[in-house]
């Protein structure tokens, strides 16, 4: 007898067969990946290299309730990994915040969520992967065989060694429900301090966010069976807006997995759709990370806010960004940012690398110490021009000063020699001597920093 599952894994094979022949038929060069959307947030000229469509691997093949695993394709979207497992009660282990990120784009770029206090980043719970080569070729990577340079390599390599076609994640059991509490400090201290505390502590969930400078809230969360009510923030109430208000609160898993999507955390403020007849105009369908990005494009394309900022006689410069600070200098790095770039809310979120057996040389955490993610996405206005980058190269310098690192999805602005320093240039090189010798692909800086 066929299973589903065996069907499933039979469709992921013709598709390979597919993309062979696709490959085959491409003219030789450089090469990109064309998408749809993108969770990547810097702009670049029109590349002329050749487009190669991979969507189609966008399926969950396989889960597993006794192993409590995942089986999905690189190109599928986490929404639908949770849509799928939560019905056998299972979820990733780390579920990045918005419906719209992939699962490959989670591992070559670098994803956090408030589970990360225990399980790390998402890199940090795959057990293998399948990587398209750029000459067409491809390879499986598990932690411990031939290609295991290329499977500690893959995160926050960005494309620039390959394309994931295939995982198999870790998974862990849920419960319908998570409670939430919601703990308030007026001190950045405190704060920090108590995040350091909740970490041991045996509960699922802890994130964070600054509503203003001296307003710190820290969220914890439990998986329940049952829950009093559930609070509903896909429409007209707003999440982080809660947060002040309410010390206790109630939501079904799916919901508190994306709690943070409907309004791409704080964000939506910027596109004007936070007062409640513009939501029911939108509807819980268009209010979500993708709408979202769709506009900030098309406003990149026409340059709208660069006009009106024009006649206003404003300059500003995007500071969209997710560093990671080691937990130690969290509070100093907090006084600075207040100080220097004045962006809020900010979201706070500790993390800690899972295994000290496992080096991931492209995004080089230290086991001997937590760090806490701060994530800060916004403009900054001031009424004399600056130079170009000014508020990002200040927040650059400061984590690494702090011995910290940021994640690449966004403006970067590293000198050549400060990035590799970064972002272990060595081992990249040996990377891409084996797995793209032909140079098909963009190396990292040239993909992260140059405008190209």
């Amino acid at each position: 007898m066929v299973t589903e599952s065996a069907i499933v894994l039979a469709g992921y094979t013709s598709r390979r067969q597919a993309l062979a022949s696709t490959l085959s038929g491409l003219p030789p060069g450089p090469m990109r990946l064309q998408k749809e959307t993108s969770n990547l947030f810097r702009t670049r000229n029109t590349n002329p290299h050749h487009a190669l469509d991979i969507s189609a691997f966008n399926h969950v093949l396989n889960i597993d309730t006794e192993r409590n695993t995942i089986e999905v394709e690189g190109m599928t979207h986490y929404a639908d990994v949770i849509s799928a497992s939560l019905q056998v009660g299972l979820m990733p282990k780390v579920v990045p915040q918005l419906k719209s990120i992939t699962v490959g784009g989670a591992i070559s770029g670098i994803g956090i969520e408030s589970s990360s206090f225990r399980y790390g980043l998402p890199h940090e719970s795959v057990l293998e992967m399948d990587v398209l080569l750029a000459g067409g070729d491809v390879v499986t990577c598990t932690p411990d065989n031939a290609h295991q340079d290329l499977f500690f390599g893959m995160p926050n390599s960005y494309g620039t060694l390959g394309y994931i076609l295939r995982l198999k994640l870790e998974a862990i059991p849920v419960k319908p429900y998570v409670q939430l509490t919601h703990l308030e400090f007026d001190n950045s201290a405190a704060f920090f301090a108590a995040i350091d505390k909740w970490s041991g502590e045996d509960i699922d969930f802890l994130d964070g966010c600054v509503l203003q400078r001296h307003q710190h809230f820290l969220t914890i969360g439990r998986f329940v069976d049952e829950a009093p009510y559930v609070s509903d923030y896909t429409l007209l109430d707003i999440y982080y807006q809660s947060i002040p208000v309410r010390s206790e609160d109630y939501l079904t898993t799916s919901d508190y997995l994306w709690r943070w999507d409907t309004d791409w955390f704080w964000c939506s403020k910027n596109l004007y759709v936070q007062s409640k007849p513009i939501r029911r105009l939108l509807g819980r369908k268009r209010l979500n990370s993708t709408t979202y990005q769709k506009i900030m494009r098309w406003n990149n394309r026409v340059g709208l806010t660069r006009r009106l900022n024009r006649m206003a006689l404003i300059h500003t410069e995007s500071v969209i960004q997710d560093v990671d600070i080691p937990a130690g200098n969290a509070a100093e790095f907090l006084d600075f940012f207040h100080h220097d770039i004045g962006i809020l809310p900010i979201w706070v979120c500790p993390v800690r690398a899972r295994n000290i057996k496992q080096s991931f040389p492209l995004f080089p955490m230290s086991t001997a110490s937590s760090y806490i993610n701060f994530g800060f996405w916004d403009v900054v206005r001031t009424r004399r021009r600056k130079p170009r980058g000014h508020f990002n190269r200040m927040i650059e310098d400061k984590v690494t000063n702090f011995g910290g690192i940021k994640s690449l999805y966004s403006d970067v602005f590293f000198s050549h020699r400060a990035f590799w320093q970064a972002y272990n240039g060595p081992v990249y090189r040996e990377l891409k001597i084996r797995y793209d010798p032909g140079g098909l692909l963009k190396d990292l800086y040239e993909k992260c920093v140059l405008r190209q």
